[in-house]
C-alpha cells in the first residue's frame, strides 16, 4: 500500500486521533493570542509586519502564481512529514518488533471494541478454542469457567495447596492474550523433569502462586489478565470448593471429576458438594450485559454442565433477552457421552436442570457438526471408542430447536476431530448476526 493511500486512512472517522490533533492546534493558536493580549497585542503586529514584508520580498522574486503553490507545497510536506515521523515514532515505541501498521492496529481495536458483549461458558480445551477464534470479532468476551477439575497438575496442586483448580483458567488466559506470543507460550510451558515439577504447567504454578498472596483466585485471575493483555475477563464460575458426583444409571455413585470422565456405564444424573454454590458478581453482571450467551464446545458432564450447578447462574441465563446458543462437540467420548448424539446431548443438558428445578429451555438453538465423511481419522477415533456425534436435524427442529450444522472442523487436514477456532467463532458470529436484539 502507497504512503498516500496510507495516510489516507488516518481520515477514517472513529479513530479518536483527529480530534486531538484539532484541539492540540486550536489551543496552540488560543494560548499564543493570550500571551499576545497579555503583551498588548505587540505580538501580534510584529508578526503581521513581518509576514507582510516577507511576502513582499517573496513575490518580488517570483510572480504569485508560482508562490503560493510553492508556499502550500513546502508547508503541506513538512506537515506531512512530521505527523508520519511522530507517529512512526509512537508505533515504534508500542509494538518495535510487529509489522502492523500504528493506523491499521487503531482500526482493528476499534472494531473489537465496537464488538459484541459474548459470554461463553465452559470449561477444557474446547472453550479455549472457542475463545481463540471470538477474540477476532470482539474485545467484549467474558469466559464463564468451571473450577471442578480435580485431574493431573490442577488436581495435585488442589489437593497440596488448598487452592481452586488453575488449569482451564489458565487455558482461557492464554487463549485471549495480546502479549508476546514468547509469554503466552510460557504461560503454558509444561514441565518434563524434576522432582516435585513434571506434570506442572507454569502457568498453574503461576496462578497458585498468586492465588495465595492476592487471597483468592478471582483476584490472582485479574493480575494474570494484566500480565498476558487479556482480551475480555476470565471469571470462574464460583469461588467455592466444588467437588462433583455423578450417579449412574446402575444407581452407583461416583464422585470427582477425574472419575466421572470415565463413568463404566451412562450417567443420569450431575450433582456437586457443596449444593447451589454461590457465582460470583462478575460473572452475573456479565450475563446480564451479554449480548450472546453461548454453551460449549466441551466435555458434556465435566466441563459444561458443572456449570449449571450454580443456580444464580442458571437463574441469569434464564431471565436475559440475549440470544443463546449450545455448541457440540464433533466426536463422543468414551465413558462420558458413549451413544450420544446431539439430541442425546441437549436431552441431558435440560434433564440436569429439570432436577434444578428449572423448566424452561436455556439453549434453544444448537451449532452441530455436519456429517463427517469417512476417514483414516474417523477410524483412528472409533478404534479408541469415541464416534462422530450425529444430527437428526429434522427431529430436533420439530421439538423447536433451532440447528445450525457446518464444518466446524476447518477445511484444512489436521491429526485431531477438534473444533477449528476460525470456523466455529465465524459460525457463532453469523448466529449472533442473524439474532442480534434490536
Amino acid at each position: 500500500m502507497s504512503r498516500s493511500r496510507r495516510a489516507a486512512r488516518w481520515l477514517q472517522p472513529g479513530l479518536v486521533v483527529k480530534r486531538w490533533m484539532i484541539t492540540s492546534g486550536l489551543g496552540l493558536v488560543i494560548a499564543l493570542l493570550g500571551a499576545a493580549v497579555w503583551a498588548d497585542l505587540q505580538p501580534i503586529y510584529w508578526t503581521l509586519e513581518t509576514i507582510r514584508w516577507g511576502l513582499n520580498r517573496l513575490t518580488q522574486v517570483m510572480p504569485r502564481g508560482i508562490t503560493g503553490p510553492l508556499v502550500l507545497l513546502i508547508g503541506a510536506a513538512m506537515v506531512w512529514l512530521g505527523q508520519s515521523r511522530s507517529f512512526g515514532a509512537i508505533q515504534q515505541a508500542l509494538a518495535p518488533e510487529k509489522d502492523t501498521l500504528l493506523v491499521d492496529a487503531l482500526l482493528a481495536q476499534r472494531r473489537l471494541n465496537r464488538g459484541p458483549n459474548i459470554v461463553a461458558i465452559g470449561g477444557g480445551t474446547g472453550l479455549a478454542t472457542l475463545l481463540s477464534g471470538l477474540k477476532r470479532y470482539s474485545s467484549n468476551l467474558t469466559a464463564i469457567v468451571t473450577v471442578a477439575d480435580d485431574g493431573g497438575s490442577s488436581g495435585v496442586l488442589r489437593r497440596e495447596l488448598g487452592v481452586q483448580p488453575p488449569g482451564d483458567i489458565r487455558n482461557c488466559l492464554a487463549a485471549l492474550a495480546r502479549e508476546e506470543p514468547l509469554l503466552t507460550r510460557l504461560f503454558q510451558y509444561r514441565f518434563k523433569a524434576g522432582s516435585g515439577l513434571e506434570g506442572h504447567s507454569f502457568g498453574n504454578l503461576f496462578l497458585s502462586a498468586l492465588t495465595a498472596i492476592t487471597g483468592s483466585l478471582e483476584s490472582a485471575i485479574i493480575a494474570s489478565s494484566r500480565v498476558l493483555a487479556v482480551q475480555g475477563q476470565v471469571v470462574p464460575a464460583t469461588n467455592a470448593d466444588v467437588r462433583l458426583w455423578a450417579e449412574l444409571e446402575n444407581g452407583d455413585r461416583i464422585e470427582g471429576e477425574s472419575q466421572i470422565g470415565h463413568a463404566p456405564c451412562p450417567i443420569v444424573r450431575l450433582g456437586c458438594t457443596p449444593e447451589r454454590p454461590p457465582a460470583l458478581p462478575r460473572a452475573l453482571e456479565a450475563i446480564a450485559n451479554a449480548d450472546l450467551i453461548v454453551l460449549g464446545p466441551g466435555s458434556l458432564y465435566t466441563s459444561l454442565l458443572p456449570n449449571l450447578l450454580v443456580p444464580e447462574l442458571v437463574s441469569a441465563i434464564s431471565t436475559s433477552k440475549a440470544p443463546r446458543l449450545y455448541i457440540c462437540n464433533l466426536m463422543t467420548q468414551p465413558g462420558e457421552t458413549d451413544g450420544l448424539d446431539v439430541g442425546g446431548h441437549l436431552r441431558a443438558i435440560e434433564a440436569q436442570l429439570a432436577s434444578l428445578g428449572v423448566e424452561q429451555r436455556l439453549f434453544s438453538a444448537v451449532l452441530a457438526q455436519e456429517d463427517l465423511v469417512d476417514s483414516s481419522l474417523v477410524d483412528l477415533y472409533k478404534l479408541h471408542g469415541a464416534e462422530p456425534v450425529t444430527c437428526e436435524a429434522s427431529i430436533l427442529e420439530e421439538q423447536g430447536y433451532e440447528v445450525i450444522l457446518a464444518p466446524l472442523q476447518g477445511a484444512r487436514p489436521s491429526a485431531t476431530l477438534r473444533h477449528e477456532p476460525r470456523s466455529v467463532a465465524k459460525e457463532v458470529i453469523r448466529y449472533f448476526r442473524k439474532h442480534r436484539r434490536d
